[in-house]
Formats: structure tokens, sequence, C-alpha cells
């Protein structure tokens, strides 16, 4: 092999390197980034949530989870002054638990739970059509994979990268989601 294709074959592996790298610690592929619809019909820029500890969740309304829409609203009403946000997004992916119009799903978590954390419209989370947020979200979580059911998590710290990822049944009073929530919150912001 000539020095000139060595040196390039070096050069190439450096930058592939740099680059695992950077992925590894979310510098590629944000998930804050981008612009969704909320429920209401607005456009809502996710980047608007950098530098705040955000708790991702997938919802649906007709799920054995959906009573888990209490304590998502118990923990965002506890620490929504300190920096955390819960962001809600209906998913119809899994059994077809979630069948409404955005305006049904909106009705519905005012009228039985009282919602008040920003909740979007209607988006696919697997499969083909996956939203582009789900898309870096399951290609770059520590598992990588598709999310498996609804109301699986997604915590996203202040710095902006995935903290944690957090199954179905891990429900928002789970000591383990408690305690890393409020350790990125106590980063300050």
């Amino acid at each position: 092999m000539s020095i000139d294709k060595l040196l390039m074959l070096v050069a190439l592996c450096s930058v592939c390197m740099a680059m695992s790298g950077a992925v590894a610690r979310g510098e590629l592929a944000s998930p804050l980034t981008g612009e969704m619809k909320l429920l209401d019909g607005s456009a809502c820029d996710l980047s608007k949530y950098k530098g705040k500890v955000v708790l991702i969740v997938n919802v649906a309304s007709r799920c054995g989870y959906t009573g888990q829409y209490s304590g998502l609203q118990k923990l965002y009403d506890g620490h929504k002054d300190k920096g955390l946000v819960v962001l809600g997004f209906p998913a119809n992916e899994f059994g077809g638990q979630e069948p409404g119009s955005d305006a049904e799903i909106a009705q519905f978590c005012s009228s039985k739970y009282g919602v008040t954390f920003p909740m979007f419209s209607k988006i696919v989370v697997k499969g083909s059509g996956i939203a582009p947020l789900y898309k870096t979200l399951t290609e770059t979580a520590t598992p990588p994979g598709d999310v498996k059911w609804n109301f699986e998590k997604f915590l996203i710290g202040r710095d902006g990268t995935i903290k944690g990822r957090y199954k179905s049944g891990v429900g928002p009073d789970d000591a383990a989601l408690k305690t890393a929530i409020e350790a990125e919150l106590a980063k300050g912001g």
C-alpha cells in the first residue's frame, strides 16, 4: 500500500471515530429540533425546550397505561418551575389505542386527567412514516430500537441529549425515573 493511500485511510478512520463519538454524546442528532404540530393545530419549534429537562412520552387514551396521564401531570406540576416539561405525543401504532382526532384527544386529556403539559398532534412513532423526532430518539437512545408500546418515555437533559429511556411499565412515580429527572434538574439552567 502506498503512503498516500495509508494516510487517506488513517484520515478516514479519524473522521469516522470523531463522528461516532459525537453521536454517542448526542451532538449530531439532538431530538429537540424541528417543528411539530400541537393538538390545537399551532406549530411548535422543539428547540424552544433546549435548556429544560424534557420527558417525551408516546401516549394513548385507550391503553392499560392511560392512567399514567395522572402521574405525568403530577410530575409536571411538581417540577415545571424547576425546568421540567413533559411532552405528550399521541400515537395509534399499538392496538389502535389512540383512534381519536386531535380535538377528541385534547378533550379527553383535559376532562379526564386535567392535562396542562404540551400535547402534540398524533404522530407515527414506529415503522413506516415514523416522525423524525421518534426516528432520532429510537436510533440514538440507549438502548436503541423501536418503541415497544404506549407510554414509553425518553428523558432529555438540559444539554439536549438523551439521558434515559424508560419502558411503558415504568410509571411517572417510579423511583429511578424521578431520581434521573431530579438529577438533571439539579444541573441548573
